[in-house]
């Protein structure tokens, strides 16, 4: 078996050699047949490379093919001429499990104290007449908190109580009462400002961010009627989120919600610009939708560097952005070394993964207000989530900025 495989290593070094292997843009490997006859495609599915070729297919174990692609992958040149040929290795990464652990353990608690502390900032608008209103900081404080708790308004009340006897808050409201203060217009851009004040205590963490957008569905349907077959059709109506995200520790930096169809490429100058206030950017990574010249030049004008892949039918021609042509000529040229920082896109990823599995990807709220001031509240329990992980990790301290929010 052994020298079988070895024959198979040599034949790939042959096609390593003496043909061209080219890279899908939609992913996998071109590899001509050693014969003449057509091309096999070499795709890498979790770190494991699969084969067109008959060989594979019966063997299910590396090919000649694979060889080919692993030795153009992993091969060294020197300057005397030699060559070294390494195995391609999944690369991994360790977990302090202790300090995941310990955080795990104290995230409950150290939640609600962190919260209490962020919404201490927060002012109420002046009482002018009527019945009193409860206070923006308890109301505020009560919405996150359910939302990171995931249960219902009357199963949280007990929670509510518990904050009470903390001190977190000074009085429990009714649970309807939560909801009804999620349609509020005024509490949308409250929640963005906590946000950004959350990832303050990373900023000398975080130096490379990465932009994406995901999709959260709400309890809305849209409906119409097809002509086409004679009946009524719905589909069910969701938003999109549009996140900047450090690629060390996933915290969200800045955020906008939009409707389910809206471009991503326009909000990515409102997020890299309010980013750079308060963070050094030296990166920022995104996917080929946010691939224009005035996106990379925005990241140019804040000292950074932009990693966002060309798409196939593009053209190098500056037309007025030298960065644009210097740009592409690295992309093309150094084809290995951009797709090493391109690849902490993948974090961005990894952040919406993180908030849809730990506080669910359907919305409850039933207007979009409250829609829209409900994937602020998870994304706002997602960084302080992260705050405590480094807490316990990093050793960091967070210490928020004394500015009052939304006061009248």
């Amino acid at each position: 078996m052994n020298e079988k495989n070895d024959i198979r290593k040599t034949k790939g070094i042959q096609i390593a050699e003496t043909s061209r292997i080219m890279r899908r843009e939609r992913g996998g490997y071109v590899v001509p047949s050693q014969s003449g006859d057509g091309v096999y495609i070499v795709k890498y599915v979790k770190y494991r490379a699969t084969c067109e070729c008959p060989d594979y297919e019966v063997r299910q174990m590396k090919c000649k093919h694979i060889w080919a692609v692993e030795i153009i992958l992993n091969k060294k040149q020197y300057q005397d001429g030699s060559v070294e040929i390494t195995q391609t290795i999944r690369k991994t990464y360790g977990q302090d499990w202790s300090a995941y652990n310990r955080a795990q353990r104290s995230e409950k608690a150290l939640f609600m104290e962190l919260l209490a502390d962020l919404c201490s900032s927060i002012g109420s608008p002046a009482y002018k007449f009527g019945r009193p209103t409860l206070a923006f900081s308890d109301m505020i404080f009560c919405a996150v908190f359910k939302t990171y708790s995931t249960f219902s308004g009357r199963r949280f009340s007990t929670d509510m109580q518990t904050a009470k006897e903390k001190d977190y808050i000074d009085r429990v409201p009714h649970f309807n009462s939560v909801f009804n203060y999620l349609q509020k217009e005024e509490l949308t851009p409250i929640l963005k400002k906590l946000i950004e004040m959350s990832a303050l205590p990373l900023k000398s963490v975080e130096t490379d961010f990465a932009v994406d957008s995901s999709g959260f569905s709400t309890r809305r349907y849209k409906r119409w009627f097809d002509f086409k077959y004679g009946k009524e059709k719905d589909v069910r109506i969701w938003l999109k989120a549009h996140l900047i995200t450090g690629v060390k520790t996933n915290i969200v930096t800045g955020t906008e919600i939009t409707e389910a169809y809206s471009h991503d490429s326009k909000e990515f100058g409102k997020l890299v610009n309010l980013t750079a206030r308060r963070f050094n950017v030296e990166e920022v990574s995104a996917d080929k939708a946010y691939s224009s010249r005035a996106n990379m030049e925005i990241v140019d004008d804040i000292g950074g560097t932009p990693f966002i892949p060309y798409k196939s039918n593009t053209t190098g021609k500056a037309k007025g952005s030298l960065l644009w042509k210097k740009m592409y000529h690295y992309f093309m040229f150094q084809r290995d070394e951009f797709l090493t920082h391109y690849g902490k896109r993948s974090n961005v990823e990894t952040t919406f993964h993180m908030i849809k599995s730990k506080f669910g990807t359907q919305i409850r709220s039933k207007t979009k207000t409250a829609e829209i001031n409900e994937v602020l509240c998870k994304i706002l329990a997602h960084n302080i989530c992260v705050l405590i992980q480094e807490m316990h990790e990093l050793g960091i301290e967070p210490i928020f900025s004394a500015q009052k929010v939304g006061e009248n």
